[in-house]
């Protein structure tokens, strides 16, 4: 199924009923991507004060009420415990389920974190001919954690993760003009060229995501990545919190062009 062309509250539709379980890199094209993150009220002010402090890798598009599935300014009718195609629950830091459904777990002091998402510039990057590996190769974009430490805040802490995608020096100068004017979404990137630099050993073992081609000629460009807040939370372990799998998002209603400064 053809699924770049669909609709997001179609595909939404067959996320809901479990017709798709998998990455949603490419889907819905034009339309912004969101990263999640659910923590209970007791430990929502500090991530909410993280994520000020963080904005690269958390750049927030929208903050639930607490106790509230519904998402009302991202998207009509999305209910951010059914319409992610893969969820994960983490307990003291540890990753203790996965679920593609979490109405049984949802609580009444729950409030949920979209955060921006690198697959919403990635139809921009399409449309500059810049190539998008992940997406040729038909894989989960390539995530690591690095040795950047994000700013603290509260009982949060912890090391940003990134996303990358190999492209030309000429291609990754585009990609930079393209994507710095999209700061919601992560915006320019955090680092060009040797992966060592930012902690990164090696670029066939991702920590998140999966592998692609490097191509003689090629560099890696790296983005800040909404999974940062899975790092955080493995550092900070919080009793309870519930995130999206990695590659795996919530598909808004809004045209990535209306994140644009």
């Amino acid at each position: 199924m053809e699924y770049a062309k669909m609709a997001p509250s179609q595909v939404r539709q067959l996320i809901r009923e479990g017709k798709i379980t998998g990455q949603t890199s490419g889907m819905c094209d034009g339309y912004a991507q969101g990263n999640l993150l659910i923590l209970p009220r007791e430990e929502a002010y500090d991530f909410l004060l993280f994520t000020q402090r963080n904005p690269k890798p958390c750049p927030i598009l929208e903050v639930g009420d607490m106790g509230s599935r519904l998402v009302k300014k991202m998207a009509t009718g999305g209910d951010i415990a059914t319409d992610i195609p893969r969820y994960r629950l983490w307990e003291n830091g540890e990753l203790s389920g996965e679920f593609t459904d979490i109405s049984h777990l949802w609580r009444d002091d729950y409030v949920y974190f979209l955060i921006g998402c690198s697959f919403s510039f990635e139809g921009e990057l399409l449309a500059a001919d810049v190539p998008v590996r992940h997406i040729e190769e038909g894989r989960n974009v390539p995530m690591y954690l690095t040795n950047i430490e994000c700013e603290p805040a509260g009982m949060f802490h912890g090391k940003t993760v990134v996303s990358m995608r190999p492209m030309t020096a000429e291609q990754a100068i585009r990609a930079t003009s393209i994507t710095a004017s999209m700061p919601r979404v992560h915006g320019a990137p955090i680092h060009i060229g040797d992966p060592a630099k930012i902690g990164i050993q090696d670029l066939s073992k991702p920590d998140f995501g999966e592998a692609v081609t490097v191509k003689e000629g090629e560099i890696p460009v790296f983005w800040c990545c909404g999974v940062t807040p899975q790092s955080v939370v493995m550092s900070a372990r919080p009793p309870i919190a519930i995130s999206h799998a990695p590659g795996h998002m919530f598909i808004t209603d809004v045209k990535n062009t209306l994140l644009k400064d």
